[in-house]
């Protein structure tokens, strides 16, 4: 009698184990790559990238970046159009590279798969008077410090410094819900702590093998400095913002002393959820978060979220004023 009660016991554990495992099961999609998106179609009427221009900032003491701006054929002028920001503008709008951002613009709005918008494309700042002219599509030498901080300068030098630069040339929106803001890595961090710090300027967010992990956490700083690791415990806490977001990344990212990205992006969507499901049990007014994610087999590098920026681009902007799905 005692080894039929053992064995049904165990027999239940294992039956428990298995439902706790079917329910963390993960879709993870394989088999990702460029988009016809990604390159130039016939017919598309062709949009201009301006640039790079190089800028120095006052917030960000002693750095200089560059920066291009992309705009569509079909901006005039005189409609306010939408605007995208987008961090390692090197890599972003590199014609070979994973992402190539200005094409994949280029298409979804002739498309009407997003409205018409400029594109702004910002490399992270470098120590020195002049750009590095050797650098490439390598990472200047201030970028932790503006990625991966959690605080509102990085979004500042945006909104105050640079941004008004391009309002000077283009008539830009001045709705939230028709700006956006997306990054890969340390860039994806950079943008979602834009949104988060001013979700009155930033609504949208593409976030791809975003780095929500410990690289901006400084423990013995005074005061301590939060990092990455601490957004889904602010999410939790912390009023709902009105944003909509995607996430993608891989289950390949990196494990390292800095955490491991794909837990840490699996945790952001955690806490969004969690977030939303404590506003609608306790019937609270106010926002709730739009996101989704994509999780995929890829590691940490552009392809796989530069893959899937066509599909991020259109969801951000699915049901929008001038966009049609």
């Amino acid at each position: 009698m005692k080894r039929l009660l053992m064995r049904q016991w165990a027999v239940g554990l294992l039956c428990a184990f298995a439902a706790l495992a079917s329910a963390h099961e993960i879709d993870v999609r394989t088999n990702v790559g460029l988009t016809p998106a990604h390159s130039a179609q016939n017919g598309v009427p062709r949009g201009t990238l301006k640039g790079p221009f190089e800028f120095h900032s006052e917030i960000f003491e002693g750095t200089v970046r560059r920066y291009w701006v992309f705009v569509p054929a079909q901006y005039d002028g005189n409609t306010p159009a939408s605007l995208l920001v987008f961090q390692d503008g090197q890599r972003a709008t590199n014609p070979d590279g994973s992402l190539r951002v200005p094409q994949v613009m280029e298409n979804l709005i002739a498309q009407r798969a997003m409205p018409v918008t400029i594109g702004l494309f910002v490399t992270p700042g470098h120590l020195a008077d002049d750009y590095p002219t050797d650098l490439g599509m390598s990472n200047p030498n201030h970028r932790a410090e503006e990625y991966d901080a959690l605080n509102d300068r990085y979004a500042r030098m945006l909104i105050d410094e640079l941004i008004p630069l391009l309002e000077a040339d283009y008539r830009l929106t001045d709705d939230p819900q028709q700006r956006a803001i997306g990054g890969t890595s340390s860039g994806a961090i950079a943008a979602f702590t834009a949104a988060w710090e001013r979700p009155d300027y930033f609504r949208k967010v593409f976030s791809g093998i975003g780095s929500y992990v410990s690289i901006g956490f400084k423990p013995h700083a005074d005061p301590i400095r939060l990092g990455g690791q601490d957004y889904p415990a602010l999410i939790r806490r912390e009023p709902i913002r009105p944003l909509r977001l995607f996430f993608q990344d891989g289950t390949n990212d990196l494990d390292n002393e800095w955490g491991n990205w794909f837990m840490a992006n699996q945790r952001m969507v955690a806490a969004l959820g969690y977030a939303n499901r404590t506003a609608e049990t306790q019937e609270e007014e106010g926002p709730r978060y739009e996101f989704t994610h994509v999780w995929t087999d890829g590691g940490h590098s552009d392809e796989h979220p530069g893959a899937l920026l066509p599909e991020g681009l259109r969801w951000l902007w699915k049901q929008e004023k001038g966009a049609t799905q």
